[in-house]
């Protein structure tokens, strides 16, 4: 079963939920590339999402790979990878004792 990859949408929503709604901040498609610190996200807020979308994701994310993202395509490639690599490990199951 294929797992659908993060969007834009769901970081939105993650983010608005996680680390407040900045009025000035617009996540969408346009903002993909734009830095977190001009949409009005500093670290805290991106550790604050991480957070959050590990949990509900169930997937582990390194937080000095998530303070080093410097924009929303960043962390969603970030996110993905992270899935991918989540589910491949589940894929391998858990070593056997002989």
């Amino acid at each position: 079963m294929t797992v659908p990859p993060f969007t834009i949408a769901d970081l939105k929503r993650i983010m608005h939920s996680a680390a407040g709604v900045d009025e000035s901040a617009d996540l969408d498609s346009d903002s993909l590339d734009s830095l977190f610190i001009d949409l009005g996200y500093d670290s805290l807020a991106l550790l604050e999402t991480a957070a959050v979308i590990s949990r509900e994701l169930g997937i582990g994310l390194d937080d000095e790979e998530v303070t080093a993202v410097t924009c929303p395509r960043d962390l969603i490639e970030l996110v993905n990878s992270a899935r991918e690599k989540a589910g491949s490990e589940s894929l391998l199951g858990s070593p056997r004792a002989i």
